[in-house]
């Protein structure tokens, strides 16, 4: 599967991609509401993304990791994805992270439009929600603008850098306005 937006291609995630993900997860600004942390090498970036590439063989499929490409240049610009709960519940859930060079370009609400869409449209989903650290105003400014609601404060659930931070849960169903 690959997402085309009007800037971006979004793309399953291979094993050549590696060195562009470790680059991405070593960026004390991506880390800064990332709950893995910054990886102590590429092997280490290599262990934590090899379930998201075998997960392509699966079926049913219970995720999707795209590499974020510009179309313009082919450049990798960030990952996103979509979870899904393979139950009849129809929910999944996004995530969505840029490297800081084209953070504030508008790629993070293209991207999660996209998905939105994608999950809706293609995966006939019900209901999609987001999770994002109470902090975080980048993000959910993204996903307000994209139209999901916030839905609730979810108190200490997110363990980053030694410690437990409060998160919003941001949702949207099948047939709310986008």
């Amino acid at each position: 599967m690959e997402i085309i937006s009007k800037r971006l291609r979004l793309e399953v995630i291979t094993h050549d991609d590696i060195e562009d993900i470790h680059i991405l997860h070593s960026f004390p600004e991506v880390d800064k509401f990332n709950t893995n942390g910054i990886p102590k090498d590429i092997e280490e970036t290599r262990k934590s993304v090899e379930p998201f590439i075998l997960e392509q063989t699966k079926f049913p499929r219970k995720n999707y990791t795209f590499k974020v490409i510009h179309q313009a240049d082919k450049e990798f610009i960030g990952l996103a994805g979509i979870t899904l709960s393979l139950d009849k519940f129809r929910l999944g859930e996004i995530f969505f992270k840029l490297s800081p060079i084209h953070w504030n370009n508008g790629y993070a609400t293209e991207i999660a439009e996209a998905l939105i869409k994608i999950g809706f449209e293609e995966l006939n989903l019900h209901r999609i929600e987001a999770g994002t650290n109470a902090d975080n105003f980048q993000s959910i400014r993204v996903l307000e603008k994209i139209g999901m609601h916030r839905e609730g404060l979810r108190r200490k659930i997110v363990p980053m850098h030694g410690e437990w931070k409060d998160g919003y849960l941001y949702g949207i169903v099948e047939d709310d306005p986008r």
